[in-house]
């Protein structure tokens, strides 16, 4: 790759109480990418992490707020580069692939990079967390199913991105959840999205992982509910609409054939309950027609705002 020198990369490292590990990733993104600028990010560390990764030659800063979702949007809003590579500081992810992984970036052929860990297998083999691969395949199936495209590996913490895509993504989320919320914006956006298959390994003995299984994975599975409705009110409230009308028809339905055949309605309270039912079918519709008109707007300030940044991003490299 023979741009890779000649652009700016900066290496995005959030880190809570790594130091058993820090020191290696850092000294091995130096090596892999030696003109890069590698940045550890310390979140409220109670241990030597940010004075290891500042001796391996990191450029150490503190972000106060507890979540990694935090400390991505301050990275994200601090550091000025033309690819950001993401990684985690638990030396699971190999450096000397980063190369292969800036490359779709730097030459402007995608503006995501997923570092795939599920499709050559280490990842099944290496892990030992149980259910991390389930919930895995559950948010990839969610994904799947909502948005119609497909991911290899939704919840991997090794991503490349480009100037554009970070300084035009507004971060929601607090934690873990942000892997899963830069993956639906990448679809949702229509960003070229690349993936990179890559090796995994596990954690080293003594190294701890922050993640809590079952409380995150319901957080991941609310933020894509919330992105959901975010992203696309419309079908979001259309499927509550054609739910509520399927309840109102099958409570009114036998109460109108029952009063066209005798002109009773001896069902008093399920002919109201049907009513409501029906009632809150148009108000779902009506909802999510009204936010959709929101949201379409919106959308049209963000494409705005990508061309704002691609142009004077142009601009100051002329």
């Amino acid at each position: 790759m023979n741009n890779t020198h000649h652009a700016r990369i900066a290496v995005l490292i959030p880190c809570y109480n790594e130091e058993v590990t820090i020191g290696k990733v850092v000294s091995d993104f130096r090596r892999a990418l030696p003109d890069a600028s590698v940045y550890v990010y310390d979140n409220n560390s109670s241990d030597k992490t940010a004075e290891i990764a500042r001796d391996a030659g990191a450029i150490v800063r503190h972000e106060p707020r507890q979540g990694k979702g935090n400390v991505c949007r301050q990275m994200f809003r601090d550091i000025d580069a033309d690819c950001y590579l993401m990684v985690d500081g638990d030396d699971t992810y190999p450096a000397e692939q980063a190369t292969e992984i800036c490359a779709p970036i730097l030459q402007h052929k995608a503006d995501m990079v997923v570092g795939d860990r599920l499709s050559n297998g280490t990842y099944a083999k290496e892990n030992k967390r149980a259910f991390h691969g389930f919930g895995n395949n559950l948010v990839r199936f969610m994904i799947k199913l909502i948005y119609g495209y497909t991911f290899h590996d939704v919840m991997t913490g090794y991503r490349a991105f480009s100037k554009p895509f970070v300084k035009t993504f507004p971060v929601l989320s607090t934690g873990f959840q942000i892997e899963t919320e830069l993956s639906i914006h990448a679809v949702d956006r229509r960003w070229r999205i690349a993936d990179v298959p890559i090796i995994y390994r596990d954690r080293p003995e003594g190294s701890k992982s922050k993640l809590n299984t079952i409380g995150d994975g319901i957080k991941v599975i609310l933020m894509i509910g919330t992105l959901f409705k975010n992203y696309r009110p419309l079908a979001c409230f259309g499927l509550f609409s054609a739910i509520f009308l399927v309840f109102g028809l099958g409570c009114g339905v036998p109460v109108v054939i029952e009063y066209a055949r005798t002109g009773l309605v001896p069902r008093l309270p399920t002919a109201l309950l049907a009513v409501g039912f029906i009632f809150l079918s148009g108000l779902s519709l009506a909802t999510g027609l009204i936010l959709d008109t929101v949201e379409k707007n919106e959308r049209k300030q963000w494409e705005l705002a990508v061309y704002n940044i691609m142009e004077r991003d142009s601009s100051n490299k002329n």
